[in-house]
């Protein structure tokens, strides 16, 4: 009897969030896993046509979503292999109780607490030809010669025709690269911080009774220690840019000529403006499985690593 009364209460307990957990998480991606089964524009029945939505996804032409792909994994690559060493240095730096250690901290996170959007519109100001300060920095070093290169040989139309930093492909794409890690350091930063300042002073102090240096320590005793946090920190950056989108949508919107798309901007092409409410589905498919997947090799790589 006792049994049977603990096992209730564990369910009426567990049973809110497991609904919230079903009606919020589950039930939406199976909706969007049987939509995309259908041709269907939203407002009429729709046709099921079993997996050829996929097939289109990787074949078309038009969707181009094998170069929204392309970009996000660019961005995830900047992330991992730029963002995420800045962010653990900056750490390492403030774990070690330097002056000024809590304004650092607050002046490093600030950017997180700002709005995407207007971060983008920061940025745009901060690319504008006319008054932006990269262009200002240019002529204050004299490489005015250099000013040619932001320009494309073609005019996007739109808002954004007369920022020439975003109408090169590769600088628009390095547009979007830099605000992002910009915005993004301080988080994995304070991640890390919290991680830094949980390893034991006792293993510390030992360190240096034997003569290690402060960049030993780090690196044999508080990297190591902090590696679970690291792991996570990798999984955000990637699947964070596999679903980036308000920054590229404010500071390219998808151009010049769609080379800037990510799969988030494909998306609300594909339901907005084509009314290929199919396709969209299978878009948000095929995000969820890559982030899941992502975050399973990822968790095997550094699990493979500790053995």
């Amino acid at each position: 009897m006792k049994n049977v009364k603990k096992w209730f209460a564990i369910i009426v307990f567990l049973l809110p969030g497991l609904l919230l957990f079903i009606g919020i998480l589950i039930a939406p991606i199976a909706v969007s896993a049987y939509r995309s089964l259908f041709d269907w524009d939203g407002f009429t029945e729709g046709t099921f046509i079993w997996f050829k939505n996929y097939k289109e996804l990787f074949t078309s032409k038009s969707i181009m979503f094998g170069n929204a792909l392309k970009n996000s994994l660019l961005l995830a690559f900047f992330s991992v292999f730029v963002q995420l060493p800045i962010a653990l240095g900056l750490a390492l730096l403030l774990g070690r109780k330097i002056k000024g250690e809590k304004f650092f901290l607050s002046v490093f996170f600030m950017p997180v607490l700002i709005s995407t959007v207007v971060i983008g519109q920061l940025w745009l100001k901060i690319y504008n030809p006319d008054y932006g300060l990269v262009n200002q920095l240019l002529d204050l070093l004299h490489l005015e010669n250099l000013k040619h290169v932001w320009v494309a040989e073609v005019e996007p139309i739109g808002i954004f025709k007369n920022v020439p930093f975003l109408k090169n492909i590769p600088i628009a794409l390095g547009s979007i690269i830099v605000p992002t890690i910009w915005q993004y350091v301080g988080y994995h930063m304070l991640l890390m911080y919290a991680g830094v300042k949980g390893v034991s002073t006792d293993l510390r102090e030992a360190a240096m009774l034997d003569g290690a240096t402060a960049g030993q320590i780090d690196r044999y005793i508080v990297i190591p220690t902090i590696k679970p946090i690291i792991r996570v920190s990798v999984i955000f950056a990637v699947t964070g840019s596999l679903k980036t989108y308000d920054l590229v949508r404010i500071l390219t919107n998808g151009g010049p000529f769609q080379k800037t798309q990510v799969p988030s901007t494909l998306l609300e092409d594909m339901l907005f403006l084509r009314n290929r409410y199919g396709m969209g589905s299978t878009i948000s498919v095929m995000l969820i499985l890559l982030c899941f997947a992502f975050a399973l090799v990822i968790t095997a790589v550094f699990r493979e690593r500790d053995k």
